[in-house]
């Protein structure tokens, strides 16, 4: 598991802040409780799971008030049980519940990636295939949220669009056909760039296949189908299958020998893992 730069998260975090304290800050904390009063806090867990994110929720804290004091005790990549403690907190209580939610929301989000990966990822045990996200991402979030899905045992698809060609289905439309769009790659890109082509139907793969791809996607295909094309490919590319794959359907798609099985929504429709902060003292 990569870890992730502050250089990339504490600007993300810093947004999130501003949005939510705006102008004004914390009308009802600064009216509540006096300027001196301390506390302390426990963030929990209130379902199973594996945690990731609290790296940017200490962030939260400290860009609200550095003097605030947290013992993480969990870190990320850390199963949690449903009432277990993360982390505790103390310090300013001004600092510590204008930073709440903006933390929790991080690392609530992340972790449900994070679990979400780590669900898929048990489902494939003893096959080849890797669970792969995709840029099916929140604007602006792409980074923390694929680096949940690391964190989560699975593996990254691309960052952006200029990390590799990829020829989806409206590229190849567009273009008139397999042919020509893979000849336009081979004549314009460098030989240090990869290729990848998505593909519905087992003719198109064997057009595919005389192109020498990198890469195939293989796109809404059935197990009976998916191991047909592998076996055509007969390991000339790497093969990579995707389109409605769920924590129901993940086994069978990996048992028909594919390499990595893409997956959307674990970036864009993961269930937000359930953490509260609690009072102590």
């Amino acid at each position: 598991m990569n870890s992730i730069s502050p250089l990339i998260f504490e600007p993300l975090v810093r947004t999130a802040l501003l949005e939510d304290l705006g102008q004004g800050g914390d009308l009802t904390t600064n009216a509540v409780l006096p300027k001196d009063q301390h506390a302390m806090v426990v963030l929990a867990a209130r379902q199973d799971g594996i945690i990731a994110g609290i790296t940017l929720a200490c962030c939260a804290f400290h860009l609200v008030d550095p003097s605030i004091k947290i013992d993480v005790l969990l870190p990320d990549g850390q199963r949690v049980s449903k009432g277990q403690l993360i982390a505790t907190v103390s310090g300013s209580a001004i600092g510590i519940l204008a930073a709440e939610r903006t933390a929790l929301n991080f690392l609530g989000q992340l972790s449900g990636i994070a679990t979400a990966t780590a669900g898929l990822v048990d489902a494939v045990k003893g096959y080849r295939a890797r669970i792969s996200c995709t840029r099916k991402t929140t604007p602006g979030l792409r980074a923390i949220e694929k680096y949940a899905v690391r964190v989560g045992g699975g593996s990254n698809h691309r960052f952006g669009l200029g990390d590799a060609i990829l020829i989806k289905d409206n590229h190849i439309a567009i273009a008139g056909g397999i042919e020509t769009a893979m000849l336009r790659v081979r004549a314009s890109v460098g030989h240090m760039v990869k290729m990848e082509i998505e593909i519905d139907t087992l003719d198109q793969l064997e057009e595919a296949l005389r192109f020498r791809p990198d890469a195939v996607l293989l796109d809404n295909m059935a197990p009976e189908d998916l191991r047909k094309a592998v076996e055509m490919i007969a390991g000339r590319a790497i093969i990579e299958a995707s389109g409605g794959v769920t924590l129901e359907t993940v086994t069978p798609v990996a048992a028909a020998g594919v390499d990595i099985i893409s997956v959307g929504w674990l970036t864009h429709s993961a269930p937000v893992l359930d953490i509260g902060m609690d009072f102590r003292w």
